[in-house]
């Protein structure tokens, strides 16, 4: 049970940082002068939108843990 909990505190930071590197690519890309390729942004935006759903289920699994 221990490493299963620590299997996904890993997972969670290993998803948190790919999800916070994506927004601030978005972002760079959003003020940048040049020109973005829109379906390019649209494919970022929803794996950001995948990666914090999954960020949400695995916070919701260790508290889970925790209260079990």
């Amino acid at each position: 049970m221990q490493e299963e909990q620590e299997e996904l505190k890993s997972k969670l930071t290993e998803y948190r940082t790919e999800h916070k590197a994506l927004d601030e690519l978005i972002e760079k890309a959003a003020e940048s002068e040049t020109p973005v390729n829109l379906l390019h942004m649209q494919q970022l935006k929803k794996k950001k939108l995948w990666l914090k759903d999954i960020i949400q289920k695995l916070e919701s699994a260790l508290i889970d843990d925790i209260i079990a």
